[in-house]
């Protein structure tokens, strides 16, 4: 008589993977233009809000009045066009941009390295790239003019990356255990040296201008800061895009991802450098804004599935809308005094992250 085999795993129900991917592009139908809608109501008000009231009517006319001449008729004070368009909108864009920016970085982490808690923040690289800006601020370097602190901030944020992936990876394995240590390591010592170059430096205004990096802040955002990181963060968008069926083999697994064809060496590579250089740029024009790239990815996830042909765009409009919602929060809840806005993402993010450990050590322990 022979023995009987293992039963075959049952097929899904509902058309198994076309069914799910099928449910995958409904959702990210009907979630993409709800996010836009709402990325879109988030700068309105981000606009309208600060020490002079301006209207939701008038914001919108003055828009429409400067990009569509003789449509709106110029019936509000000039003083708000001058502060719409020179003051608020700038800064409002930039966190857009910002926070879209982070986002990514943080969806590309998680993939690259396998791990929920990759962050730009947790894994040293934000201070790898405040390193690079201090040192361009303290030590006058200026060989890329305008771009001096683009590009010192992405080498710090490269060194960092690449020592922090050194630290962690023993007897090719990586834990998140020694992810995060390696991270935290490497920030608080790139973050020391920058202060030491600080205090010695004998410039009394250095403190004041590295704030912004430390604690992270957006304000007095001109339109020439918007130019860069606008760019870069469009370009790493469309190239993540076209790497998308790559990171969805990566997330799934090495072993599977070499199997499949994916020089797994080579793409993680690229995406260093990448990944480095939009934190680079972000962290140049807003300093260290932490756990927007950890909880953002995440949501996004959770809204449209992991795979990254839908889940990158839908992190990159959540994330803009969260970061802008975070900054409108930091203008006004202290007002007449500004909260940098790294401190509001702090307080968001650190409860998140426990929960994220704390959960992820209730699944270790269900599978012992």
């Amino acid at each position: 008589m022979r023995a009987r085999t293992a039963a075959a795993p049952a097929r899904p129900r509902g058309g198994g993977r076309a069914a799910f991917t099928r449910n995958g592009r409904l959702r990210a139908a009907v979630v993409l233009p709800l996010l836009g809608a709402a990325l879109l109501v988030m700068m309105t008000f981000g606009v309208m809000a600060g020490s002079v009231d301006i209207t939701f009517a008038d914001t919108w006319r003055i828009l429409i009045h400067r990009t569509l001449p003789g449509l709106a008729e110029p019936t509000w004070p000039r003083v708000h066009e001058t502060i719409v368009l020179t003051s608020r909108l700038p800064r409002v864009l930039l966190a857009a941009v910002v926070g879209a920016g982070l986002a990514l970085i943080g969806m590309v982490l998680q993939a690259l390295v396998r791990n929920p808690l990759a962050d730009p923040l947790l894994l040293g690289v934000s201070s790898g790239a405040t390193f690079g800006a201090v040192a361009v601020v303290i030590l006058g370097i200026n060989l890329f003019g305008l771009y001096s602190l683009s590009v010192s901030a992405f080498l710090g944020a490269l060194v960092a990356l690449l020592l922090v992936y050194a630290m962690a990876r023993v007897g090719g394995r990586m834990t998140t255990t020694r992810l995060v240590l390696a991270g935290v390591a490497v920030g608080q010592v790139l973050s020391a040296v920058a202060s030491l170059l600080i205090i010695t430096s004998g410039e009394p205004h250095a403190m004041a201008q590295v704030a912004r990096w430390t604690m992270g802040g957006l304000g007095g955002t001109g339109w020439d800061e918007l130019l860069l990181p606008s760019a870069v963060v469009t370009v790493a968008l469309a190239l993540l895009l076209t790497q998308a069926r790559a990171f969805n083999l990566l997330f799934a697994g090495e072993e599977a991802a070499v199997t499949m064809g994916l020089s797994v060496d080579r793409f993680r590579a690229v995406m260093v450098v990448a990944t480095s250089l939009v934190t680079g740029v972000m962290v140049a024009v807003s300093g260290m804004i932490g756990f927007v790239g950890l909880m953002v990815p995440h949501v996004a996830r959770l809204l449209v599935g992991a795979d990254h042909r839908r889940a990158l765009p839908v992190a990159t409009l959540l994330g803009a809308a969260f970061l802008v919602l975070a900054d409108l929060a930091a203008r006004t809840l202290a007002s007449p005094e500004e909260i940098p806005v790294g401190i509001l993402t702090a307080l968001c993010g650190g409860p998140f992250f426990l929960w994220l450990m704390r959960r992820d050590a209730r699944r270790t322990k269900g599978r012992v």
